[in-house]
Formats: C-alpha cells, structure tokens, sequence
C-alpha cells in the first residue's frame, strides 16, 4: 500500500435540510478518531480545521427552498477548497449534510479537468439526490447534489459547472427511496442504478466491480460519496433520513475493501452523520472504520467495540 496525504476538510454543513444536527459531525468524526485511524495505516494526516461558507445575503423564512444563500455560500466555499486540496492529497470532506457535495464535487471535477482526466462518480446512498430547486417537493437542497454537477438547470445563483460530470460516470448503488419526480427524471439517462433488491438478489460485488473496471479503463479519477443512510438503521441510527434495509455493516465494508483494493479513490464524502440521534457515538466510530477499510485496513486489523 503507497502511503498517501489524506486532507481532513470539516464541512459542518446544516443548511440542506431543516432537521438539524449535521454542523456536528465534522469533530464527532475526529472524536471517533478518524486521525489516528487513518495515520495507523501509514498515512498522513492534514486536518485543514472546519470550514465556513462564503458570505451570503440572509435567508428568509418563507421561500420555498430551505437555507438556499447560506448553501450557495457553502457550494461556493467548498468548490475552492476541493480544488486545492486535490493539489495536496487525498480530501475527505468531513460532513455535514449531503448539500455539501454540491461543491466537493464539483471542485474535484474542476480538477479532473485540469488534468485532463474523466471524473467519475460512486454514490452510495439510499436517495438519488437527482432533484433540481424547481423539482424538490421538499424545498431541502440536500436532495439536489446529483442533479447540481451533472448539469441539469435551474440551480439559478449557484455557481456555473464548468466542468459536469458525465451521467454514464455516476454510479448510485444502496438505492431504496425514490421519489416520482426524480424516478422520472432518471429514465433515459446514462446513470447506473442500483437499488437494495438488486443487491440482495445479485449481491453487491457485480455492479461495484463493473463501475470500477470503467474507471481504471478510463484513467479516471473517482470521488466516492459515503452518506449514513446507505447504511442500514439498525447499524447506523445517527440519520435523519431513516431507510430500512440498507447495507449491512459487513456489505459496507465490503465496498469500501474492494476501492482499497482498486486504487482508484481519489476523493471521499463522509455525510449525512447527525450525532445529536447517534448512539453512545456507535454511527460515528462505523464510518470512522469504513473509512479505514476504503485505505487499507484489514479485517484482523479491525478493532471490536462494545456499544452496550
């Protein structure tokens, strides 16, 4: 295993959804120990802090989307951080709601450009997050991410994708509540889908090993977009978006082995975590271990925790 610089980007982003908590979960990952974990593989370890969003008008209570300036703010702040952190390492955006991919992305397909190399995108999340601000029922901006950095309009005073990521290299897997309207949307597009009965009756490994082929085939760069609620609730309550029958803890770490094994991440989301519904910091130390899995931890380095 090649030792790598992983950037630590604290995104406490909480203006995606109206149901607060996740401006938490940047120091509930520290305090889990993701740094020592991460350095225990051989890597090192840059912790740029938490981050602000750019200045923003003020929000009002009675638009029909939720928090959008002060998300715009935080897209705007995170496509320069992401730029720049893909010149120094490797950057795990330490969520934060999952809004704060509308700039992770987006700066890490910034980058990918400048190199002259695809970008490539692994989803794993129970939700397409394919919504436009025109399309969202919810008003939650959380919910649009996908949509933002493949191109899709109507993100009216956000920054311009310059560089969108093409829909044939997204690849959503853990699927399990879709809206209508994105259902829709979806339809024709190049985007692979995989929802949680496809897993349960193919298993998890086809479709992940597939994208990944693609991938390498390509010379790409993947950014992978871990979100709570891939996981089922039963091991990671720490969500506001609860969805039985997500992946169990031994398929998380699975996918997140097999990327180890492929060398091709090159940037990591860690969102959706709300500590104030965690328990005894369980949610927390899980994605704290997954993310060790996805850079070289093995199963007989694996720690054994008692959360009784």
């Amino acid at each position: 295993m090649t030792p790598q610089t992983c950037i630590l980007i604290g995104a406490p982003v909480d203006s995606g959804k109206r149901r607060p908590g996740c401006l938490m979960g940047p120091d509930a990952y520290r305090t889990a120990g993701l740094a020592q974990a991460i350095q225990s593989l051989g890597h090192k370890i840059k912790d740029l802090g938490n981050f602000t969003p750019a200045s923003h008008p003020a929000d009002s209570d009675d638009g029909p989307l939720f928090a959008p300036n002060e998300t715009i703010g935080w897209t705007n702040r995170l496509i320069r951080v992401a730029e720049e952190a893909m010149d120094r390492g490797l950057p795990i955006f330490l969520g934060g709601d999952h809004s704060l991919s509308l700039g992770s992305v987006v700066g890490v397909a910034n980058h990918a450009a400048k190199q002259g190399r695809p970008q490539f995108v692994l989803w794993l999340d129970a939700h397409t997050d394919y919504h436009t601000p025109m399309t969202t029922d919810s008003g939650n901006l959380h919910g649009t991410p996908v949509g933002y950095f493949t191109g899709r309009p109507d993100f009216g005073g956000f920054p311009k994708v310059t560089s969108p990521v093409p829909q044939e290299n997204v690849c959503m897997i853990g699927l399990r509540s879709v809206d209508t309207p994105e259902r829709e949307s979806l339809q024709g597009t190049g985007i692979a889908r995989h929802d949680m009965r496809e897993i349960d009756e193919q298993g998890i490994v086809r479709p992940l090993t597939a994208f990944l082929e693609r991938v390498a085939a390509e010379n790409g760069m993947l950014h992978v977009s871990l979100d709570v609620d891939f996981i089922d609730p039963e091991y990671a309550p720490a969500v506001g978006t609860t969805v039985p029958g997500g992946a169990t803890v031994r398929e998380a770490h699975l996918v997140m082995e097999i990327l180890h094994d492929s060398g091709l991440m090159t940037s990591l989301d860690l969102v959706e975590l709300n500590p104030f519904l965690d328990e005894r910091g369980r949610t927390a130390h899980l994605m704290v271990d997954l993310c060790a899995s996805a850079l070289g931890r093995h199963v007989f380095d694996r720690p054994t925790r008692s959360f009784r």
